[in-house]
């Protein structure tokens, strides 16, 4: 495909997505489509459309409007490329600009936006988050989200140290760099389409996990023999991150039982012992329960940014009354002088700080520590808060 037909696609899937459909099914649809294109066509065509649901708003500014072919060309406009050559008519790019279609950044630009619009981020989430952060930390949240995320691995210290898990990566052509403050996290340099072919990753050196619940998970206080339970475990990253400190087992359990189909065989991959419960209220208590309360997302919209546009205020009410209920269950499994560490991906405080404030209330735990990783190059946003029972 040429680079005008790559953007014509793009086109084409946004305006689904726009319309409400979720962009991974319309960009699925799309490639069992598109028999012609290859790899790297895929690949741009995901990327550009990522790229303009990211940025959707500041797009809408620069581009002149919603639509899917104005907000391509603004994003092109943002990225200072001139969309003109790509917008040729010629073969499947698409049609020329058209008189009254931006030709270049409003005046002023971008600086004369309101900052919710520079944010990125929608007008009804804008004042919560500069009531919890200040505008210019609201600001540097919003703008760190208008960018691609990095990839991380999380080493698996049972089978080896970070630094013989990055010799072996190097060993195969694929580079990597340490974290700064992470010591389990590595993050992935270049292309990474052969990371799940990698000797290194078969054999359960690495695992593909952000590096701030990598970091939330070393804040906990582990010890062998500590009964753990994951209590929404989803794929079991969190996990195969304990058991690789502690040296297992650690149970898990899921709501929804079928996020958890993989789990298995990422446990056999990694070595971990993982014991999957499906009823842990049968169980005795447990010393640690460690919740990644379902939530808005709001810390990882890089990745998955056609959920920013999709949350409302009546949602984040739902998430809120539902991760009540899940705290409250939670809270239950937990053995007299054990812990409750409450996890989210959100930045927002409903789901954040004010839960953890109303568990607290109800029942009168200790906070031992709380603490709030932000959206930046090094992860995703990230929460995490830990209370002990009497």
């Amino acid at each position: 495909m040429t680079p005008g037909a790559r953007i014509q696609a793009a086109i084409d899937c946004l305006g689904p997505i726009l319309d409400g459909a979720p962009a991974g099914q319309v960009l699925i649809r799309w490639v069992r489509g598109a028999r012609y294109a290859g790899a790297g066509d895929r690949r741009a065509v995901r990327d550009h459309v990522h790229d303009v649901l990211r940025r959707r708003r500041s797009a809408a500014h620069a581009g002149g409007g919603d639509d899917a072919r104005a907000l391509m060309i603004g994003t092109l406009l943002l990225d200072g490329i001139d969309p003109h050559p790509l917008f040729s008519g010629e073969g499947h790019a698409p049609a020329p600009l058209q008189p009254g279609e931006r030709q270049g950044l409003p005046p002023g630009g971008m600086e004369a936006a309101p900052p919710a619009v520079r944010a990125d981020l929608p007008d009804w989430l804008w004042p919560r988050l500069v009531r919890e952060h200040g505008e210019e930390g609201a600001l540097r949240i919003g703008l760190a989200q208008r960018e691609r995320a990095p990839a991380w691995l999380r080493v698996n210290v049972i089978r080896a140290s970070r630094e013989a898990a990055a010799g072996f990566l190097a060993a195969e052509g694929i580079a990597t760099r340490p974290h700064p403050q992470v010591e389990t996290a590595l993050e992935l340099v270049g292309q990474t389409q052969r990371l799940r072919q990698s000797r290194a990753f078969l054999s359960g050196l690495v695992e593909l996990q952000d590096a701030a619940p990598q970091a939330a998970v070393l804040r906990l206080e582990l010890q062998p023999g500590m009964r753990i339970l994951d209590h929404c475990a989803g794929g079991g990253g969190k996990a195969l991150a304990i058991a690789a400190r502690t040296g297992g087992p650690v149970f898990a359990h899921d709501a929804d039982p079928a996020r958890m189909r993989d789990l298995p065989a990422r446990a056999a991959r990694a070595g971990a012992d993982i014991r999957i419960l499906a009823d842990p209220a049968r169980e005795p208590p447990f010393d640690l329960v460690v919740v990644d309360a379902p939530c808005s997302g709001s810390g990882t919209w890089r990745r998955t940014p056609d959920s920013k546009w999709r949350l409302t205020p009546a949602r984040l009410e739902e998430l809120v009354a539902l991760q009540a209920r899940i705290a409250a269950g939670a809270a239950a499994l937990v053995a007299p002088g054990g812990r409750l560490a409450w996890m989210t991906c959100s930045v927002l405080d409903e789901e954040n700080g004010a839960c953890i404030r109303a568990l607290h209330a109800a029942t009168g735990w200790d906070l031992v520590e709380s603490h709030l990783w932000l959206p930046a190059a090094h992860g995703d946003g990230f929460y995490l808060a830990i209370l002990k029972k009497p």
